[in-house]
């Protein structure tokens, strides 16, 4: 029987799929309903790694999905953004960050073949601590967008303000997640370069 934490794992990938395409919609209405999902998508990767170290219930597929799908709600997120104008997203930046995921994830694969579990290094706990900080960045950006479209009067002049000043932020942002998320992928390729060369060297049995 699946345990608790893996139902949970699951859960946030299915939220993963409603955040893309709740953000996508070009509705304000949509939109806020994505960033409440994202918040509870995101506060289930706190919930599922608790429940799984206090009931002692950490599997194998635990370990391996748990992470892949932290990676689908970041990614999700980011090409979310890149198709709201005036969010500025850099798709380069997105590009690297799922080329970096898909690269440590095909890491873990090789690693699960050999008979390991790749633990999450220091450097990636703080790229997933950076580009939560990205997206929630974004997410407020776009927050204070519609409500400044929303709004009336005072209210409605505070938010273009705020807006106006952080319509760059955006792009820094998520340029920077980009770069510690390489700082990261390389860290992850030097600690585990051995067994990448054990991977292309030997066949299989």
């Amino acid at each position: 029987m699946m345990t608790l934490a893996n139902k949970i794992t699951l859960i946030r990938a299915g939220l993963s799929l409603l955040v893309f395409f709740f953000i996508l919609l070009p509705f304000w209405w949509a939109r806020f309903t994505g960033i409440i999902i994202y918040i509870v998508a995101a506060s289930t990767d706190w919930v599922d790694g608790k429940i799984a170290r206090e009931t002692n219930t950490i599997t194998p597929f635990g370990a391996i999905v748990d992470p892949f799908v932290d990676k689908i709600l970041v990614i999700a997120a980011f090409f979310a953004f890149v198709s709201i104008r005036p969010l500025n997203v850099p798709i380069w930046a997105v590009f690297l960050i799922l080329l970096r995921e898909l690269m440590v994830s095909n890491l873990r694969a090789i690693a699960a073949l050999d008979g390991k579990v790749m633990a999450a290094e220091r450097w990636g706990k703080f790229k997933t601590v950076v580009q939560m900080s990205a997206i929630g960045v974004i997410l407020f950006v776009i927050l204070v967008m519609h409500l400044s479209q929303l709004l009336h009067g005072t209210a409605q002049h505070v938010c273009q303000i705020i807006f106006l000043t952080l319509i760059n932020f955006p792009y820094a942002v998520t340029a920077i997640a980009a770069v510690i998320t390489w700082v990261s992928a390389i860290s992850y390729l030097r600690n585990n370069w051995d067994l990448l060369k054990k991977s292309w060297s030997l066949p299989c049995n």
